[in-house]
């Protein structure tokens, strides 16, 4: 029986004249880590160097005003595989509740956590992902970098780095060692004539912040504070392996047919006098932990362009299954980012914050921290008083207040009822 390869049989089914649907597209994912929404230079940063982040927001569809629903690292990126609020994939915080007395390594190594963990990777499990589902059509997929769900096959991918470690141990060697696990994975979906779907989630800009000097020499004397330049300096050299990734597609002739997608899993604004984050960053209920741009290219099928409406992490499923001719599932909230009207027509976003450590891994809400929605420029954050008894509702005008300083609550009762009542219908948290 003859044997045909997938390129020649392409050959000889045009030579008939039959009609053939176009080679499925290859997909590359950029998550970038811990990276404030305004820290690059087509964002209007005044002394960040992005010049490869730029070029990708100039050739995409680049909502500027895009939203992850959670400001911490491991319930945001579950919620970017899945499509799914953390509240419907039960994923909500980083690590397993604590046991009292007992402490950061003690507590890593001890059968609460072990089994914590495992639960966490069978939440993710009991759900479809982006590579389960891309599978369906015959893709090939690689995890590499942050990866909080165990072995890399635990979210369904074909290929990956991560073994089990807490989020990523030998994944976080790309970027800041080498990018050759990338180059080695799309050479093999090549050889097997395969489509590939990419996870590039480097531990970049987050901190260790160990940038080249090279790159340090370059901000050290734009900021008073050494903390502030180092993490610029890693910005710029998160970009600069952006860079070398999309040459690579370039190089292989490869950028005309793949989908990149570009996405940053949670905010960061350094503290200058410390280098760790600071209050209203990473782990908050505000723009800073949580806004980030959102990139779509595909040449030829997207048009690049800014969009001036809201966009959300959770958009990229059911935009990427739609692009590959599979559908989203009814659970999935988000909507297809190339459906332009759909997006026009989206009157809200919303989102949730949690503890860092879970309290009852069954029960979502018990973790809560806020419940944030997103209504043209205005936002309003309510907090749980379980967890945070303090705190007051806020409201603010994102358009005139992007920084989240004047509290408006007090004076727009009727708007934070309308908004609340918005909220409540999307997620009670009851």
């Amino acid at each position: 029986m003859l044997k045909f390869s997938r390129m020649a049989l392409v050959f000889v089914l045009s030579l008939a004249g039959l009609c053939l649907t176009a080679a499925p597209p290859n997909i590359v994912m950029i998550v970038s880590d811990d990276h404030h929404w305004g820290d690059y230079s087509f964002m209007g940063h005044p002394h960040l160097k992005t010049p490869h982040l730029d070029k990708l927001a100039a050739q995409s569809l680049t909502f500027t005003r895009g939203y992850v629903p959670s400001s911490l690292c491991c319930p945001s990126l579950a919620s970017m595989i899945t499509g799914l609020y953390p509240h419907q994939h039960k994923v909500t915080s980083n690590d397993p509740p604590p046991v009292p007395g007992m402490k950061g390594a003690e507590f890593q190594k001890s059968k609460q956590f072990t089994d914590g963990r495992e639960l966490m990777s069978k939440f993710i499990e009991a759900v479809p992902t982006l590579p389960r589902e891309l599978a369906k059509q015959g893709y090939l997929s690689l995890q590499t970098g942050k990866w909080w769900q165990k072995h890399f096959s635990r979210g369904g991918f074909t290929h990956g780095m991560t073994q089990g470690g807490r989020h990523g141990d030998a994944g976080l060697d790309i970027g800041r060692k080498t990018m050759q696990p990338i180059y080695d994975f799309i050479a093999t979906a090549r050889q097997e004539q395969k489509p590939f779907f990419v996870w590039y989630a480097p531990m970049m800009p987050h901190d260790p912040h160990t940038p080249p000097q090279r790159l340090l020499d370059r901000y050290k004397d734009q900021t008073p504070s050494l903390h502030v330049a180092k993490y610029w300096a890693m910005v710029d050299w998160f970009d600069e392996t952006c860079g070398a990734l999309l040459a690579h597609l370039d190089e292989q002739k490869l950028a005309d047919n793949t989908i990149v997608v570009y996405v940053t899993d949670n905010g960061w604004i350094t503290n200058p006098n410390s280098g760790r984050y600071a209050q209203k960053s990473k782990q908050s209920q505000y723009d800073g932990g949580l806004r980030t741009p959102i990139m779509v290219r595909w040449p030829g099928k997207v048009k690049p362009q800014r969009s001036p409406h809201l966009a959300s992490s959770l958009d990229l499923m059911p935009t990427l299954l739609a692009a590959v001719g599979l559908k989203a599932t009814p659970q999935m909230p988000g909507l297809n980012l190339l459906d332009e009207k759909a997006v026009a027509a989206r009157k809200a976003i919303y989102g949730e914050c949690f503890t860092h450590n879970f309290v009852d891994m069954q029960d979502p809400a018990s973790s809560l921290k806020w419940r944030w929605i997103i209504e043209g420029d205005w936002k309003l954050i309510v907090p749980e008083k379980r967890n945070q008894p303090d705190d007051v509702v806020e409201l603010y005008d994102l358009g005139k207040d992007p920084h989240e300083v004047s509290n408006l609550a007090g004076a727009n009762g009727a708007r934070v009822a309308q908004l609340t009542k918005l909220l409540d219908g999307w997620w009670p948290a009851k």
